[in-house]
């Protein structure tokens, strides 16, 4: 059997220059996030498939790829028929598995709990630009806080972490878009959806970046929704993109569909986080902003750059989606870093390498070298690690322009050569 070289479709390999860029971000976002308080943590990369497969995931549940049950529970399961033959999966997300490791864990836990997680995640996704179907996620949390202070917080750091990272390719401007599911559900009554109708609703007002007004309303009408439902439904909308304010959208909404303290609670976080954030970054109240998981309870957040046409974070506020798991809800709000797509933006935008450190040596030896002259080198480049430097070292090549020409491309700019004689 011929082995195949390449990557499974949706999954690369990561070359050193890859991995440079990638550790000098995740190390910004590191230590960005431990300035607020955050406390790292890590859960398994496989989760039990009913946790997978709770309906709170969205349609990332149609794209979990599934681990088989193995040996003789296998042969059981296909013996008596059954249509499931998996009992784990790959996480698509790290929400789910932070919301079982909290409850597996919070006597242990700090509340309110800030937490960051960092790692791969899979989807059976169809690849493309700045969308892979293993990649990196990079969320912060924080668990046991009912108070829009988690709000207020969570777009703070990640707007000033963004800021950090994308200074050093000149982009200075992106919008932090901010609305809430109650608004969403309540907008919906308002035009006479049925509680259970909703979700549906809410997928088609989900495109509005991509189809618009009217390819909303033909959606509604082609799903079945009368042409008079929708059209009162759309009406609410009819102002959404001329940066209508909360309160005056929500103004359209009848007394008693909305909670009364949802327009103030928006208010408030957008009031709070504008000083706090630089003035390049706007934040504002979309009103069309849905996020497709279903476990969102509350506030929602999404950020986008001009000229990009995907989000590059995005989470809300998910207070039920513990309680599943332990029984007892805990208020919840979390974050979503995109990573990679914050890497193809840099890539895009980036006219060098990342440096691999500010002391870089590499010593060239002569293959023909006496033992004496690589034992003195030796000796160096261990003293030279302990002060900090990073050295290397590497026989002498026949091609030696183009061997220095590759380590300066590596990030090394000093060298040193031992010859034989």
């Amino acid at each position: 059997m011929k082995f195949i070289k390449t990557p499974v479709k949706g999954m690369v390999d990561m070359l050193p220059a890859d991995m440079r860029l990638r550790k000098h971000i995740l190390e910004m976002i590191r230590q960005t996030y431990a300035l607020y308080g955050f406390m790292e943590i890590e859960t398994p990369v496989m989760e039990h498939i009913e946790n997978l497969t709770s309906r709170q995931g969205g349609d990332n549940e149609k794209l979990i790829f599934k681990v088989l049950k193995r040996g003789a529970d296998l042969r059981r399961a296909i013996d008596a028929g059954r249509e499931e033959f998996a009992d784990n999966g790959l996480r698509y997300d790290l929400t789910v598995p932070l919301s079982r490791y909290y409850a597996n864990n919070k006597e242990q836990l700090p509340a309110p709990f800030k937490a960051l997680q960092i790692g791969n995640v899979w989807r059976a996704d169809n690849p493309q630009k700045g969308r892979f179907r293993q990649f990196t996620q990079c969320d912060i949390d924080i668990l046991g806080d009912d108070s829009n202070l988690a709000e207020i917080e969570l777009v703070t750091a990640t707007s000033n972490m963004l800021t950090k990272i994308f200074s050093e390719v000149g982009i200075t401007d992106f919008t932090i878009h901010i609305n809430d599911r109650r608004i969403l559900y309540a907008a919906a009554l308002e035009a006479g959806f049925k509680e259970e109708e909703i979700g549906d609703v809410l997928i088609s007002l989900d495109k509005f970046d991509k189809i618009g007004m009217d390819g909303i309303r033909r959606e509604l009408v082609e799903n079945g929704c009368p042409q008079e439902q929708a059209d009162r439904y759309l009406a609410v909308y009819e102002n959404a993109a001329a940066g209508v304010s909360c309160r005056d959208f929500s103004s359209k909404i009848g007394a008693g569909l909305l909670e009364d303290d949802v327009v103030e609670n928006m208010e408030e976080i957008i009031s709070c986080v504008q000083p706090m954030i630089s003035s390049h970054v706007s934040i504002s109240f979309d009103p069309t902003l849905v996020r497709g998981m279903g476990y969102y309870t509350g506030t929602i957040f999404e950020v986008t750059i001009d000229g990009y046409n995907f989000s590059i974070a995005g989470g809300g506020r998910y207070d039920k989606m513990v309680g599943r798991f332990c029984g007892q809800d805990v208020c919840a709000c979390g974050f979503s870093i995109g990573f990679e797509r914050i890497i193809t933006i840099l890539r895009d935008k980036m006219d060098s390498q990342i440096p691999v450190s500010d002391k870089c040596l590499a010593i060239l030896i002569d293959k023909k070298a006496p033992a004496a002259k690589k034992m003195e080198a030796f000796s160096r480049a261990q003293e030279l690690r302990a002060q900090g430097t990073m050295v290397t070292v590497q026989p002498m090549r026949k091609n030696m322009k183009q061997q220095i020409s590759r380590l300066e491309a590596e990030g090394y700019h000093d060298f040193e050569k031992i010859y034989k004689d």
